[in-house]
C-alpha cells in the first residue's frame, strides 16, 4: 500500500510541447472570456469599457486565478492535459504543491503585471512633463529587460525542458503530469489515407496537363457522329458551306483542311494551334493545308 501511494505522488516529468500547448490553451481562454464578456456590452454606448479595460480584465484573470492555480493547482490548459504545477522549491522528489506565497506571487507576476502594463501605457501615452518622460522611459527599458530574461529563459527552457515561462523560474514552480502518462495508442489508417489522396492528387496535377483533352473530345465525337451517319440535311447544310462543322454556325471566312467539310477561319485557326495533330470532328481527317474556299450562294439561300 505504501508502494503505489509514493508512486502516486511521484513526479512525471512534462514534454515541451504539452508546456507550450498548455500555454496556448491558456490564451485562447483568456480571449474566449473576454470575447463572451465584452459581447455583453454590444447594446451599450461604444466605448464604454475603453476607460476601464485593464481593470476589467484584472479582475476577470483574478476570478481564473481563484479557480485555477488558488484552488488546483494548475491552469485550465495544464487541468486540460494533465498538467499541474509542483512546488520545486522543496528539497524532496515527491510531489509539493503550490505554497500560498507562491500562488500569490504567481497572481501578482501575471494578473497585476498585465495590469500595471497596459495601465502605465495609458497614462503616460499623453504626459509631456520632463518627470513623467523619464518615469515612461524607466518603464520602457523596464519592460524590455523582461522581454530579454522571458527571450534567455525561453531558449534555456529548450535545453533542458524545466520553466517555460519566467515566472515559473522566478517562482520556482514547475510543471509535472498528474498521473504516469500510459503508452499512446496511435492510428495511422487516416494519415495513410490523406497521404494517398494527396499523393495521388499530385500524379493527376502532373498527368492532365499532358493530356489533350480538346483531341481526345474530337475523337469521342467523330466515333459517336460518323459521317455516314449524317442526314441528308446535314449533308447538304456541309455541301453548300452553310454550316461550320466546329461551332455549326454559319461560316465566317470558310476553309477547308483537305476534306469536304468547311470551318470558320477562326475555329479552325485555334484549334490547329493548340493542336498540330488535330483532325476533322466529322470524318478524323488530319490538316492538309489550311486553304480558303471560294464560293457563290445567292442571298435567297440564307432564307
Amino acid at each position: 500500500m505504501a508502494s503505489s501511494i509514493g508512486n502516486e505522488k511521484s513526479v512525471n516529468p512534462v514534454l515541451r510541447i504539452s508546456q507550450l500547448d498548455a500555454l496556448e490553451l491558456n490564451k485562447a481562454l483568456e480571449q474566449l472570456v473576454w470575447s463572451q464578456f465584452t459581447s455583453c456590452f454590444h447594446g451599450f454606448k461604444p466605448g464604454v469599457l475603453a476607460r476601464f479595460e485593464p481593470e476589467v480584465k484584472a479582475f476577470l484573470w483574478l476570478i481564473l486565478w481563484r479557480f485555477t492555480i488558488y484552488t488546483k493547482n494548475a491552469t485550465v490548459g495544464q487541468a486540460i492535459l494533465n498538467i499541474q504545477y509542483k512546488n520545486n522549491l522543496s528539497q524532496t522528489e515527491k510531489y509539493q504543491p503550490l505554497s500560498k506565497h507562491q500562488k500569490l506571487w504567481y497572481l501578482i507576476f501575471t494578473v497585476g503585471g498585465g495590469w500595471l502594463e497596459e495601465r502605465c501605457y495609458d497614462l503616460f501615452s499623453n504626459c509631456q512633463l520632463q518627470s513623467f518622460c523619464k518615469i515612461k522611459r524607466y518603464i520602457n527599458f523596464g519592460a524590455g529587460l523582461l522581454k530579454l530574461g522571458g527571450l534567455l529563459n525561453f531558449l534555456i527552457f529548450l535545453q533542458k525542458g524545466t520553466f517555460a515561462t519566467l515566472t515559473e523560474r522566478i517562482l520556482g514552480i514547475r510543471s509535472v503530469f498528474c498521473k504516469p502518462q500510459s503508452v499512446r495508442q496511435v492510428g495511422f489508417e487516416y494519415m495513410n489515407r490523406e497521404l494517398l489522396w494527396h499523393g495521388f492528387a499530385e500524379f493527376l496535377i502532373y498527368l492532365l496537363p499532358l493530356i489533350n483533352v480538346q483531341k481526345l473530345k474530337l475523337k469521342i465525337s467523330s466515333y459517336s457522329l460518323p459521317i455516314t451517319g449524317l442526314s441528308n440535311s446535314e449533308n447538304t447544310l456541309a455541301a453548300r458551306c452553310k454550316e461550320c462543322s466546329l461551332c455549326g454556325e454559319w461560316p465566317t471566312m470558310p476553309h477547308t483542311i483537305g476534306c469536304s467539310h468547311v470551318f470558320c477561319y477562326y475555329c479552325i485557326k485555334s484549334n490547329y494551334l493548340f493542336d498540330m495533330y488535330f483532325t476533322c470532328p466529322k470524318c478524323g481527317s488530319e490538316v492538309q493545308s489550311l486553304q480558303p474556299l471560294k464560293y457563290k450562294i445567292e442571298m435567297t439561300e440564307l432564307h
